[in-house]
């Protein structure tokens, strides 16, 4: 047999082995703020010697309140509180973020802050919140949920606090701004908004500040309406000469129309109808009273027909506090406010008549540096005990009313109800918040010309002359700091 040939095993085939793809992990590089070649450059090598962070930019329409600032905002608390102490206010602080159906209820629909300007948002339990635009309507929740209304009125309140809108930031405008606020519940007088109107005319006074009050009378909801068909219809024949944002405004508010400033729009108002035309003999003898009681208290005023108010919430009385000299803070109002009787009740409380006025805090500051008030403000004060004024009839509040602003200008604090007719809850009142001396003043100390002071302690009675009456309180005064 032949042999057998040997068969030589198969080659394996050589396949070349795949390569293993390994991807590298790619480097998330931080976010960075974007600034110009040179300022980078410079915050580069910053950055290498203090290994500071990013610098991030403020949020349009926000500031920051610097030391170099102090003086001037320390001087304005300073002044509110003492105000605020004088005229018998109690301090309330409500929460910035609030329902926003509670402002867009007591503000009103039609109106720039709700329509354009509150900050609304969705918070977690979907419901629809607020940042406030305004104080007033927090402060008319609050009095409702406290149950203020069965306390002693009137209820009489003061604040301060941060506000916020999104409008267009502009020399003392800010998206959060600051506001003082004084409001008064439960007593419908003329004496209230006196009052109030005073508080805000002394405030700049006592800053240095020279202002106008400017004065008008919207009268009740029967006399708007009344007014607004006549208004409506006089625009309406003069639409196609009105301004873009004012043919807007003529069909959500007209009211509205008279705040303008655009010179096509101040052309059409010089023949527009006058609401002081159209108030009842009610109304018209409320706003007499009210001026009257500021001619007693020496406070100067002008009457200015178109002078409405922005927020559907006011009745009767509405005012505003200008710089009359030109400056740019004259331009616009550094305090305004006015009477709301029915916002109280459309709340969801008992029907509550209330009054009140806020002071933006920043057209403030705005006006003081264009005076260049660099001293600080003395608030020695704040170390006088204070004196109660009581009045007893008509003729005594028109007397006491000019008094009061008398006294209060020689700097003695004084304090008064002039809502309160009884002698008895007067003195219960001088009582609570430790006046050292009472001056009363009846219908026999008007004709006479003199006054009494009852010193609390001893209950020992003086009679002095009126035109005396500063000087005596000055010397109490300092006999009982002395003592104190």
């Amino acid at each position: 047999m032949p042999p057998k040939k040997k068969v030589a095993p198969a080659k394996k085939k050589l396949v070349p082995a795949k390569k293993k793809i390994v991807s590298k992990p790619v480097k998330k590089t931080p976010s960075k703020v974007v600034l110009p070649t040179k300022k980078r450059e410079e915050q580069s090598s910053e950055d290498k010697k203090k290994g500071a962070a990013p610098v991030y930019a403020l949020v349009r329409g926000m500031r920051d309140i610097l030391p170099k600032d102090e003086d001037k905002w320390l001087s304005i608390a300073h002044v509110g509180e003492d105000i605020a102490r004088a005229y018998g206010y109690g301090y309330i602080e409500t929460p910035i973020v609030e329902n926003a159906n509670l402002f867009i209820r007591s503000v009103g629909k039609g109106t720039d802050i709700v329509d354009k300007e509150m900050y609304i948002f969705d918070d977690r339990d979907d419901t629809k919140v607020a940042l406030r635009p305004e104080g007033t309507a927090s402060i008319c929740r609050a009095y409702i949920n406290h149950g203020m209304h069965n306390q002693v009125q009137p209820i009489k309140l003061w604040y301060n606090g941060s506000m916020f809108r999104h409008e267009r930031p502009q020399a003392g405008r800010y998206r959060q701004f600051h506001q003082f606020g004084f409001e008064s519940f439960g007593v419908h007088d003329p004496v209230v908004d006196a009052e109030l109107i005073a508080v805000g005319y002394n405030f700049y006074r006592d800053l240095g500040i020279n202002v106008e009050v400017q004065m008008n009378s919207i009268g009740n909801l029967e006399d708007r309406q009344r007014y607004l068909i006549e208004l409506t219809g006089y625009l309406r024949s003069r639409r196609g000469q009105l301004s873009e944002e004012s043919k807007k405004r003529l069909l959500k508010n007209p009211l509205r129309v008279l705040d303008s400033k655009e010179p096509e729009d101040q052309a059409v108002l010089e023949d527009a109808p006058q609401i002081l035309d159209w108030l009842s003999d009610e109304s018209k003898a409320f706003f007499m009273k009210t001026l009257e009681y500021l001619d007693e208290m020496g406070i100067p005023y002008v009457l200015n027909s178109r002078l409405v108010r922005g927020l559907d919430y006011y009745t009767d009385t509405v005012f505003e506090f200008y710089v009359p000299e030109s400056s740019e803070a004259s331009q616009s109002a550094l305090g305004a406010g006015g009477r709301y009787n029915l916002l109280v009740e459309q709340l969801g409380g008992v029907p509550t008549p209330a009054c009140g006025f806020a002071i933006g805090i920043e057209r403030v500051m705005m006006e003081l540096e264009r005076l260049d008030k660099k001293e600080m403000i003395e608030r020695s004060s704040s170390r006088r005990l204070p004196v109660f004024f009581a009045q007893l009839g008509e003729q005594s509040r028109r007397r006491t009313l000019f008094l009061i602003e008398e006294i209060r200008r020689d700097g003695t604090i004084v304090h008064f109800n002039l809502a309160k007719t009884s002698l008895k809850a007067q003195m219960e009142i001088a009582n609570k918040i430790g006046a050292t001396h009472t001056v009363i003043i009846g219908q026999k100390e008007v004709q006479d010309g003199t006054a009494i002071i009852r010193d609390m302690e001893s209950g020992i009675q003086e009679i002095v002359d009126q035109k005396k009456l500063s000087h005596e309180l000055k010397k109490l005064n300092r006999n009982d700091v002395i003592r104190g």
